[in-house]
């Protein structure tokens, strides 16, 4: 009894210590980026445009663009996602050849580095698909569609941050209680009612932490768009989905390793680092407002 009392409370005290390493980590890493880079952080700085060889001026079109790529990406994801996640659950043989299969398939996309999904947006969104549609237009020379943009960049990264959502959704819907179900094909409701009325609105939460997870990754992450459609510098935004767009990622990527003096760029590199948190929070957030509303009205 002693010996599982010392177990419970180093298990306890351990718990605690990875919570306060975590929490102090982050409260480190926000402070660093803050202090270095907090003499730029002004309003021109996030409404102007890059200029003096992006050594001067502001970061406003890698703000515009990363929000325009998380916005679209999310768009395509999260729907696809979830309606992969509630035919795999409500509708799918479970140890069908076909259900493990796409469970592999999953899986497997999971694990795929970042940056062959960026060769896989090149050569099928690039190449194949706008490629194709360029030919199918008939005006010869003209490239519109196969070249980089922030159509094609947004379907890569919604193809990157799919398994999390599915993953998420999915386990979100076996949380629900296979007594509503049941209770609900009882009274003479039909499968789709029982999904669109009990399942959906009992697993609103995992279908927003999907998308909070999804609008996380895609907005820190910079492989999968260096081939289909980010941009060194461009002094205006995107006003098409065949524009290229500038992003903030990349933007400090640039400014460490290309940058004509990379010591005089530290100040740019620390403050987008730090607008970059800030929007990707600011985002989540949103998220999880939204969540928190659903799970009142539930309650409610």
């Amino acid at each position: 009894m002693m010996n599982n009392k010392i177990v419970g409370n180093g298990i306890i005290a351990f718990s605690l210590f990875a919570v306060m390493l975590i929490i102090t980590c982050i409260v480190y890493m926000f402070l660093e980026i803050y202090i270095n880079g907090q003499d730029l952080l002004t309003w021109e700085f996030l409404t102007q445009a890059p200029r003096d060889g992006m050594r001067a001026g502001g970061i406003f079109p890698a703000i515009v663009g990363t929000v325009l790529l998380v916005l679209t990406m999310s768009l395509l994801c999260v729907p696809v996602g979830t309606i992969t996640a509630l035919y795999l659950n409500e509708y799918a043989k479970r140890n069908s050849i076909f259900t493990k299969t796409v469970r592999f398939a999953v899986n497997t996309l999971a694990g795929v580095p970042a940056i062959v999904f960026g060769l896989f947006g090149l050569g099928f969104f690039i190449q194949f698909v706008g490629g194709g549609v360029d030919n199918l237009s008939g005006e010869q020379g003209l490239i519109r569609w196969g070249q980089p943009n922030i159509l094609w960049a947004s379907m890569t990264m919604a193809f990157l941050t799919i398994p999390v959502v599915i993953v998420s959704v999915e386990e979100s819907l076996k949380n629900v209680p296979s007594e509503l179900r049941a209770a609900s094909l009882a009274l003479g409701a039909s499968k789709w009612q029982t999904i669109w009325k009990i399942v959906i609105p009992n697993s609103i939460s995992g279908i927003l932490t999907g998308s909070i997870l999804a609008i996380g990754r895609g907005a820190g992450e910079v492989a999968p768009i260096l081939f289909t459609g980010v941009a060194y510098f461009l002094p205006n935004l995107p006003t098409k989905l065949t524009d290229q767009f500038m992003n903030m990622g990349y933007h400090i990527y640039v400014m460490a390793t290309q940058s004509t003096d990379v010591e005089a760029t530290k100040g740019i590199q620390y403050a987008t680092a730090f607008v970059l948190l800030i929007c990707t929070f600011a985002l989540s957030f949103t998220a999880v407002m939204i969540r928190y509303r659903f799970r009142k009205q539930l309650k409610d």
